[in-house]
């Protein structure tokens, strides 16, 4: 089985990604003793993936998968974007002040709102080279938080056609819907091929 870094501290990712991956042994940053810090820095999903992806691999000299992602609102010009994960900007902010802040600023806008998960996925090799793939799912923001499987803004971003939050999909629905679950399915011909 081909080792892949997981180039993320965050547990959920892992549980969401392992199912995608057939075949690869997905490992964290912690279980091979590494402890690494990346700024974002990029103005892109494509440029920040990339930042996180080769750091993680010249570190480990494994294969490393990384991903940033964003919610886009329409009616706030795509914000929170690509600071989704900074959104509450002061210190400590989680995930529902996050929630409670976008809330906050769509007050003023008319429902429906309108928006989208975007997530780039990076894959950086040992030999230097690096791989993308893209992924979206549409919806809309919803004011009242509904379901427990899923993280960030995951029970305020509705699934019109199924009237489902993403905090209320199956693990299954999830892994054929998301966002991150469609980027890493168009980057695993990548995997396949070159890992």
């Amino acid at each position: 089985m081909s080792k892949l870094l997981l180039a993320s501290t965050n547990p959920g990712k892992l549980f969401e990604i392992q199912d995608l991956l057939p075949g690869f042994e997905l490992l964290l940053p912690q279980q091979i003793g590494l402890n690494l810090s990346v700024d974002e820095t990029g103005l892109t999903y494509a440029e920040n993936a990339a930042l996180k992806a080769r750091a993680y691999c010249q570190a480990s000299g494994l294969p490393a998968l990384a991903d940033d992602s964003g919610l886009e609102v329409d009616c706030l010009d795509g914000a929170p974007g690509l600071h989704s994960a900074r959104y509450a900007a002061q210190p400590g902010a989680g995930d529902a002040d996050r929630r409670a802040l976008l809330l906050r600023n769509l007050a003023g806008c008319t429902r429906p709102w309108p928006a989208h998960f975007h997530c780039t996925v990076a894959v950086a090799l040992p030999d230097g080279r690096l791989f993308f793939a893209d992924g979206d799912c549409p919806g809309e923001i919803i004011p009242v938080e509904r379901g427990s499987n899923g993280f960030g803004y995951d029970p305020i971003f509705l699934l019109p056609e199924l009237g489902l939050s993403m905090a209320e999909l199956s693990r299954e629905q999830k892994n054929r819907l998301s966002h991150r679950a469609r980027a890493v399915n168009a980057a695993l011909p990548i995997l396949q091929q070159f890992i």
